[in-house]
């Protein structure tokens, strides 16, 4: 095996960087220049004629005719730019990997070298060591690989990486690592940074490459299967055989040892492929064809073998702790993928298998759990209402209770209504609905539900189908474990005072079917089967999937359509590929009356405890543009079962207390300046017609509040093309 140590000397002009000027034959000269030259120097001068000129990236290739064997470059005084002879003999009809080194060993590049010989008959490499110059052992420790004829090692004198980003290597810039949104970013480091010249492909393929029968563009760190790439890409129509890569991670890593290939067993169950990668066969692919890092411009795409591979992540991003770059919740191992790498011998680390997924029930006892504090008042028609429709528990947890919530709930379980708990959250540290789940998580009877939805007093599910119960539901989605509900936000539909009446019957206006904004309009809450493939309750859906067991779930939408993989994790809400309402609705009447909201912001948020809920809020979560009566079909059985509680003087009493309680805490709060002025402001006319507006505002709008709004948009009420962004949010 033939090693060569090459050396790129650039030139600095006026303009730019000149990486570096190529023969072409019949007195025609490609000037290639880093990103960022200033393209308007560039002009005719003697001895050099100016024929095509083309960006590629943030580089340039200057085509031109030049005399003889220099180019006066007109950037500096005539200075003259030393032509480079093309070296097409170094890998004329070989099959050769073009690849950028960052910090894999010379041990990883042999043994990748090795792969592809036995298993695509490669020949030679074109290496780019994008490393900043000075001593390096790396070429004289490359190993002698049998069957490798030729491998160049490129150095040059210029970065090739982004100036303003840090090391690619950083265990945070890995494209899966979790919490970069927390870090700090690093310093600028453009030798270490994510590539950026991708003029360097036309530079090596006008300059070396164009004579081989196949260039192979992977780095060292991805593994294409078995299988000769070079005659793939040769016999395909116009010579491209297109590459498309998948992210491969080890589970754990050896102590003490740096990452191999044969740690690298385990995929994202929810990553899409990505890294478009390429190999082309230049004598048969037109010669008019353009060579970018991603893909070859001017080859039609649909045409093209298309092949999977897999990129090595821990050798491109070193860590002892594989959660640094790869949430591990997402990792499953593939046996196809372990079958890849055991080639390169070695123990690896395994995912511990994962316990049975627990066999369904053929029963539908479904649960609600919940947490209140102060919200006497809407108890009974919440409960009623859930009862009609086939909920039969309901575990609430409350905290600090001033207006008789504590002392309803408790008369409710004594007549086997519901079970009330203590809320944990000071003993716990925690927020008062996280403190909640947790604790309803180690509940024998929450356990022992087929069904688990965990919701609010202001929340009522709507069902669309049948006769609006749950098995009604359940009976269109058999198959499904998990059905996430999507909010529709009620507003107050002008109501200003508080009546003890049903709130499904008062309040009816609310947000239309289809709105982004604001993100908080399409929230979901979700009914979850006991099966075990989640670890714990959440807010929104179960938490902590375990991987492994990924394909016992079935998640669908509410509209019976499935949820995609990228969802599984951590979604909370729904977008416009997930929102659905065909079968389900889950109706959410956040802001009720304007008078009871002043009680609900005197009350604070059970989750976000530190955020007021002041008029940004109110203004958010007060939709009436459209009216949806689809509910009030469900009312005469909830009235029923209201009527049926009712009929008990305990629970009269006690809901009667709970009334007279809010009435007088309104009227306490109506009584101080503060409380005095923003009930007039939240149901002045101008809050009132921006509810009816949503749908016309960007999302600065709503991180802002209507304060950013000027006046003069209330005049664009119902108009269809208007639409105000709202002024950028400051850092």
């Amino acid at each position: 095996m033939q090693i060569e140590e090459r050396h790129l000397t650039t030139i600095e002009t006026r303009g730019g960087t000149l990486l570096a000027a190529i023969r072409a034959g019949d007195g025609q000269a490609i000037c290639v220049f880093k990103s960022g030259f200033a393209r308007d120097e560039l002009t005719d001068v003697d001895g050099f004629t100016i024929e095509a000129t083309r960006s590629i990236g943030s580089g340039l290739v200057v085509v031109g005719r030049a005399e003889g064997g220099v180019i006066p470059l007109p950037l500096r005084g005539g200075e003259q730019a030393p032509v480079l002879a093309q070296a097409t003999g170094l890998f004329e009809g070989l099959n050769t990997v073009v690849a950028f080194r960052g910090v894999e060993s010379a041990e990883v590049i042999g043994d990748w070298l090795g792969y592809y010989q036995r298993h695509h008959g490669l020949e030679a490499a074109l290496i780019v060591d994008r490393l900043a110059p000075g001593p390096s052992s790396f070429p004289r420790a490359l190993p002698e690989v049998d069957g490798i004829k030729r491998v160049v090692v490129l150095t040059l004198d210029v970065p090739t990486g982004h100036a303003d980003r840090g090391a690619e290597v950083l265990p945070f810039l890995a494209p899966d690592a979790p919490g970069k949104d927390r870090m700090q970013p690093p310093e600028p480091d453009p030798w270490r940074a994510p590539f950026a010249e991708i003029v360097l492909y036309e530079l090596l393929r006008h300059l070396w490459l164009g004579t081989a029968r196949g260039v192979l563009n992977l780095d060292p760190s991805d593994l294409l299967p078995p299988g000769n790439v070079f005659d793939i890409a040769e016999g395909a129509p116009h010579g491209v055989a297109v590459l498309d890569g998948r992210r491969a991670y080890p589970w754990a890593l050896r102590p003490g040892q740096a990452a191999h290939f044969r740690d690298h067993v385990c995929h994202r169950f929810d990553g899409r492929p990505s890294n478009p990668r390429w190999c082309i066969a230049p004598r048969t692919a037109r010669p008019d064809v353009i060579w970018r890092m991603l893909r070859i411009i001017g080859v039609p795409g649909e045409k093209s073998p298309v092949l999977p591979y897999w990129r090595c992540m821990a050798l491109r991003h070193p860590t002892e702790n594989v959660a640094e770059i790869v949430p591990k919740a997402a990792l499953v191992e593939e046996a196809g993928l372990r079958a890849l790498v055991a080639g390169f011998g070695g123990p690896e680390a395994r995912r511990p298998p994962a316990a049975k997924a627990r066999v369904e029930s053929r029963t539908n006892r479904t649960g609600i759990v919940t947490t209140m504090k102060n919200e006497g008042p809407f108890i009974l028609e919440w409960l009623a209402y859930h009862r009609a429709i086939g909920v039969e528990q309901f575990l609430v947890f409350t905290n600090d209770c001033t207006d008789g919530t504590d002392t309803l709930l408790d008369l409710l379980e004594r007549k086997g209504l519901v079970r009330r708990r203590e809320n944990p959250f000071r003993e716990t540290g925690g927020r008062p609905q996280h403190a909640a789940l947790q604790a309803a998580d180690a509940d024998a009877a929450v356990q022992a539900l087929d069904w688990v939805v965990c919701m609010d007093v202001d929340e009522f599910i709507n069902i669309h189908v049948g006769d609006g119960t749950l098995e009604a539901l359940y009976g269109v989605v058999p198959e499904a474990n998990m059905i996430s509900m999507t909010w529709r936000l009620f507003g107050n539909a002008g109501i200003d005072a508080f009546a003890d009446a049903f709130v499904t019957r008062q309040f009816t206006r609310c947000a239309p079917e289809f709105i982004r904004k604001p993100h908080q309009a399409w929230g979901f809450k979700t009914l979850a089967r006991n099966t075990g493939v989640f670890r714990k309750l959440g807010v929104h859906r179960p938490k902590g999937l375990r991987p492994q067991l990924v394909g016992a779930l079935n998640w669908v939408n509410g509209s019976g359509r499935a949820m995609p993989l990228t969802a599984y994790r951590s979604a909370w809400r729904s977008t416009q590929d997930t929102y659905g309402y065909d079968l389900v609705t889950l109706n959410h009447y956040a802001v009720r009356s304007a008078e009871s909201f002043l009680v609900k912001r005197d009350r604070g948020r059970v989750n976000h405890v530190e955020r007021d809920q002041g008029l940004n809020y109110w203004f958010r979560m007060n939709n009436n543009a459209e009216e949806d009566l689809s509910i009030q079909a469900r009312l005469p059985a909830a009235q029923a079962e209201f009527d049926r509680l009712m009929a008990d003087p305990e629970i009269a009493a006690a809901h009667g207390a709970c009334v007279a309680a809010h009435r007088a805490k309104i009227a306490e709060l109506l009584g101080t300046p503060k409380y005095a002025a923003f009930y007039e402001e939240i149901t002045g006319d101008r809050m009132g017609r921006l509810s009816r507006m949503h749908r016309h505002f960007g999302a600065n709008v709503f991180l802002q509040g209507p304060d950013c709004l000027p006046d003069d948009v209330l005049a664009h009420a119902g108009e269809e093309r208007f639409f105000f962004r709202g002024p950028p949010v400051s850092g």
